[in-house]
Parts: C-alpha cells; structure tokens; sequence
C-alpha cells in the first residue's frame, strides 16, 4: 500500500524559510519521479516542482530561484527547500507523484502560512 506523509510545514514571516519532507512508503519511490503540489484557498492545485528518478528537475515560474526540489532514494523522501518566502506561497503543500499524479495518492499534505 502506498503512503505519502508530509511534513516540515508552519508559519513564517515573509522572506523566511522552511523546508519541507515527503516519505514514501511502498516501492513507488525509486522508480517515479516525484513532485511537489500546492493547493490555496479557493484556487486549483498547482505544480510547485516536480524531479525525476535521474535528478532532472522543473519549476513553476512563481517559484523558480526561490524553491529547491531534492530527493535521497535511500530514504524514500523528497524535500523541498522553500526560500525567500511571500504571502502568495501560502497554502497546503502535497507530494506525489510527477509529471502525472495519482489522486488516490493525496495525503493530507502540510499547511505553509506566510505571514507577518
């Protein structure tokens, strides 16, 4: 059975950092690539960053300089390091699968709140 937990979350004042960690468990990870999705209030989840199983990454605009995505297969994790944080990147963060997510995969993600 797959699970994905996230976690790393919170609030934090603009410009600030946090660094977000997704576990898979199941045998999913090392032969998927693996993305990061956010979802705000009222607005569709979005694509945040996306990596492949050989390290190749992609960016949305919005976040591209400011966001790293990275994953260590021995661990089964991918993180996302979120730098130079603003209001607009408020919202639940989500991992799973990528370029193509698999609904059934949804966990119940991580609440980033950036505010002063």
């Amino acid at each position: 059975q797959v699970r994905l937990v996230e976690s790393g979350g919170g609030l934090v004042q603009p410009g600030g950092s946090l660094r977000l960690s997704c576990v898979a468990s199941g045998s999913i990870f090392s032969v998927n690539g693996m993305g990061w999705y956010r979802q705000a209030p009222g607005k569709q989840r979005e694509l945040v960053a996306g990596i492949t199983t050989g390290g190749n990454t992609n960016y949305a605009d919005s976040v591209k300089g400011r966001f790293t995505i990275s994953r260590d297969n021995a661990k089964n994790t991918v993180y996302l390091q979120m730098n130079s944080l603003r209001p607009q990147d408020t919202a639940v963060y989500y991992c799973n699968l990528y370029p193509a997510y698999y609904t059934r995969y949804w966990g119940q993600g991580t609440q980033v709140t950036v505010s002063s």
